[in-house]
């Protein structure tokens, strides 16, 4: 590893070093949600509730994408952080390698499964004879064909960014974010090609597979440096990695798999109540991703720092981190939920004038908002659990989170407040959380501080 990255995780003010690797993950966290926005604008501006709930109930599939990416993306980059603490350099190579082929080939299998089975999984996700169609266009350029350049794209970013390299992460993921945006209304609106939704999706694949390229490229270039692998010949089942990688990567699959199962629930629930109520539930979920994304942008840049310092020992600076990120996430996420609350109305609005819409729309984004001082704890105690690889910590979260607390309360609310009481669901799980986040990082530290007073004593014999 270069010197320059080494002192980063070694010798950098906490601070300093926090926002260094966080900032350009949390910039590419925004540009991401900015490109999933931009399918929903510009979908929106064509005043068609079927084409803007088309790409709504696209979403859970589009999301399950990241139980790949969370499986060998997390895992892999995980394993590679603590390695570099432990100056394992072998391990790095392997745990990249791995991480990169498994992905692939689970890429491919997602592709050709939907493929197989899209009429009945359409059902599934909500679609109605109404809505089939452009559900269905949408899907074939982002699933069918684009499942593998979208997925290697997050797993690539997943593997430069735990060696320190956050800039070129965010670059390479960016880079197709931006593209997205500007090829966007050339495919979907009638001044350029007039696909509609289909056209959402065709700049999607074209722009996951301009992100690949540049990873690619960047990889190649910096061979002789970088302690990133994805040659074959690394590529290996040993079982200290297998376990390593997994250990943290199936808790994290798992959450998302979770995430997939609300959201889908979130969908039919809100599609008993017509296309408008589904349109208005997905414009409100794009806008509450926005601060959602970034929080977990925020989780995932600090992680490298994080497992770096709990692998080589270094508990003080890995507590100094964790407290540093708290505070500014925190910060952030409460100025994130009082504007998303008293502008709902007006976010809402930008995305398509239909007064239905508006109405359903402001309310669930105001039910959603609510949650996000909340949330943002429970981001970053999950993502102190991945680096340090208590992957057993971070699937307990993750089934009280959905199994326990959310997708119960999506159930009881929606039955005593018929459609509205869905917004709130999610503030009942995320307050829970924070406390349980609390906690248990409290015990962390704990016994951190334990840990280095039996070296300390150690030493002293």
């Amino acid at each position: 590893m270069e010197q320059s990255r080494l002192a980063l995780f070694e010798e950098r003010p906490v601070p300093s070093a926090v926002m260094t690797l966080s900032v350009p993950t949390i910039l590419s966290s925004l540009v991401m949600v900015l490109y999933n926005l931009a399918d929903t604008l510009f979908v929106g501006m064509l005043n068609d509730p079927v084409q803007s709930a088309g790409v709504a109930l696209a979403a859970p599939l589009l999301l399950a994408f990241n139980a790949i990416n969370n499986l060998f993306g997390i895992g892999s980059s995980s394993m590679m952080s603590r390695a570099l603490g432990l100056k394992d350099q072998d391990t790095v190579a392997r745990s990249s390698a791995f991480g990169f082929y498994c992905s692939l080939i689970c890429a491919v299998l997602f592709s050709v499964g939907y493929t197989l089975a899209a009429a009945p999984l359409l059902g599934v996700l909500g679609a109605d004879a109404t809505t089939f169609q452009a559900t269905a266009d949408y899907l074939f350029w982002t699933v069918t064909c684009g499942a593998p350049p979208a997925i290697l794209n997050v797993i690539m970013a997943y593997l430069v960014r735990a060696e320190g390299s956050t800039m070129h992460a965010s670059i390479g993921t960016m880079s197709g974010c931006l593209l997205n945006i500007v090829l966007d209304p050339v495919f979907i609106m009638p001044w350029g090609f007039g696909m509609g939704a289909a056209g959402a999706g065709f700049a999607t694949f074209l722009s996951n597979c301009v992100a690949c390229l540049y990873f690619f490229v960047l990889l190649y270039l910096r061979r002789h440096t970088t302690s990133v692998c994805i040659d074959p010949r690394k590529f290996c089942f040993r079982r200290p990695i297998v376990v390593g990688v997994l250990q943290v990567g199936i808790p994290a699959s798992i959450q998302n798999l979770l995430n997939v199962t609300g959201m889908t629930l979130l969908n039919n629930f809100a599609s008993a109540f017509g296309a408008d109520a589904v349109a208005a539930m997905g414009i409100a979920q794009k806008i509450y991703q926005v601060p959602w994304n970034i929080s977990s942008g925020f989780s995932q840049g600090v992680q490298p720092l994080v497992g770096y310092n709990y692998a080589s020992g270094n508990g003080q600076r890995m507590r100094r981190a964790v407290l540093f990120s708290i505070k500014v996430s925190g910060a952030f996420m409460v100025l994130a939920a009082i504007f998303c609350h008293q502008s709902a109305g007006w976010l809402i609005s930008m995305f398509m004038e239909n007064e239905s819409i508006v109405a359903y729309g402001t309310r669930f984004l105001q039910g959603f908002s609510l949650g996000l001082p909340f949330l943002g704890m429970d981001f970053l105690a999950v993502g102190v659990f991945q680096a340090c690889g208590l992957g057993k910590n971070a699937l307990i979260f993750a089934i009280m989170r959905k199994i326990v607390l959310e997708i119960p309360a999506l159930c009881i609310l929606n039955y005593l407040f018929p459609l509205y009481g869905l917004a709130y669901a999610q503030l009942v799980a995320e307050v829970v959380l924070c406390i349980a986040a609390v906690v248990v990082l409290r015990r962390l530290f704990r016994s951190l501080d334990h840990r280095e007073a039996r070296a300390a004593l150690q030493d002293n014999a």
